[in-house]
């Protein structure tokens, strides 16, 4: 098990450096093209969740995550420890749900910078953290369809 949480505390040191180098060297605000009319680094501060929602609950986003990371170390430890896919996908949740934690306990908001338009679409801006967030996610419930799927097939 120690390979996922040595993969958790590397998306966090990924997500803490980045946002460093983008707190440094951008002001709030300023956009850098990478890709015209596609992806853009784009010094944003967010003090609520995706695209904003719930800002300034910084004591429920607490709450939340303390409840969330204790929740991913308990299936980490007592489901994951047979299903590589589901330690994986928890590592990188844990990662991704103590990466924007840090930036809520020392900052009370969190540093955005990837900023995208798809499709005419400005996406809402986001980090390291919460790209580990979504992909550990998704993987949690391929891992669930996976296991159901097995469960299913060994009823038979």
């Amino acid at each position: 098990m120690f390979k996922y949480y040595l993969l958790a505390g590397i998306i966090i040191a990924i997500d803490q450096l980045t946002k460093w180098i983008v707190v440094r060297t951008m002001e709030i605000g300023e956009r850098i093209p990478v890709f015209e009319n596609f992806f853009y680094l784009t010094s944003h501060r967010n003090s609520g969740a995706a695209w904003g929602i719930l800002e300034g609950q910084m004591m429920f986003f607490y709450i939340i995550t303390v409840i969330f990371v204790i929740g991913a170390v308990y299936y980490m430890e007592k489901y994951a420890r047979e299903d590589k896919l589901l330690a994986i996908s928890l590592g990188l949740v844990l990662g991704g749900a103590i990466g924007n934690f840090i930036d809520r306990l020392l900052h009370q908001e969190v540093v955005d910078f990837f900023d995208f338009y798809l499709f005419g679409y400005n996406f809402p801006i986001f980090n390291v953290a919460d790209s580990a967030l979504t992909i550990g996610v998704i993987l949690v419930i391929i891992a669930t369809i996976f296991d159901e799927t097995q469960k299913g097939k060994t009823k038979k």
